[in-house]
């Protein structure tokens, strides 16, 4: 019977001992984060346009509104005509804007007197598509012409616009991995693992031609001299790293 008892206690004593040799040992790691990083980055292409985009159309003035509407009807037919003999898809020819408002007249002399109707306005405008720039500056031409007196502006723009922005994102995260490649080493850290990107908005700089000189230039000289430059497309990244010792 006592040999019994100490067999037994002899297993309680040692259980401790045997659950401490069974630990799991945790290797040290190799490197220690000490923090994050963040930096942004830019980065631009330039292309040359290959298509334009013309806000034109007629105002008309006139006494009653149904002569307004009559005159301003006869011009814009005359200058989609224009257009689409001039290559133009109608497709590429859409309203853009219209309306119909009188032009009040006020008495100065008396200040209870309520103004009257002196004229009835009449504005009209397309949109127009222009694929090929070579005849760009004719198509103006011939649209002040035919009557165009409302000729807003041209701005420039690329079809097919994927393999820039493909392009300036990857020279934006170039550009955001070459300064944070940078800071790090000179702060004597490693860069680790990323957490972060964030894209901002991509887009192309819009080229405004003055509509108010290719005007003047239309009537003293033809075909208007139009010059469509380069487009820059911008990418703008934000990305954050861990930083290791």
């Amino acid at each position: 019977m006592r040999l019994f008892l100490l067999v037994i206690i002899s297993i309680f004593i040692s259980a401790p001992s045997m659950a401490q040799t069974i630990a799991p040992i945790i290797p040290p790691t190799s490197f220690e984060q000490i923090g994050i990083i963040s930096i942004s980055g830019t980065g631009e292409i330039t292309a040359t346009p290959d298509m334009a985009y013309i806000t034109s159309g007629v105002i008309s003035i006139k006494k009653t509104a149904k002569l307004a509407l009559h005159d301003n009807s006869k011009a814009m037919n005359e200058l989609i005509a224009v257009l689409e003999n001039a290559g133009i898809e109608k497709r590429d020819i859409q309203t853009s804007n219209f309306s119909i408002s009188p032009q009040y007249a006020y008495n100065n002399s008396s200040n209870n007197e309520p103004p009257k109707i002196a004229n009835y306005r009449v504005s009209n405008s397309v949109t127009i598509v222009v694929r090929n720039l070579d005849i760009l500056g004719n198509i103006i031409d011939q649209a002040v012409s035919v009557g165009s007196n409302s000729i807003n502006s041209v701005s420039f723009a690329i079809e097919d616009t994927s393999e820039l922005l493909i392009q300036a994102r990857k020279n934006a995260m170039a550009n955001a991995i070459e300064k944070a490649q940078l800071y790090a080493k000179t702060a004597n850290v490693s860069l680790g693992k990323i957490r972060l990107i964030s894209e901002n908005s991509s887009y192309p700089t819009q080229p405004q031609v003055d509509m108010l000189m290719a005007r003047n230039m239309a009537a003293e000289s033809a075909p208007t001299p139009m010059l469509s430059g380069e487009l820059t497309f911008r990418s703008n990244v934000f990305v954050q790293w861990e930083l290791e010792q």
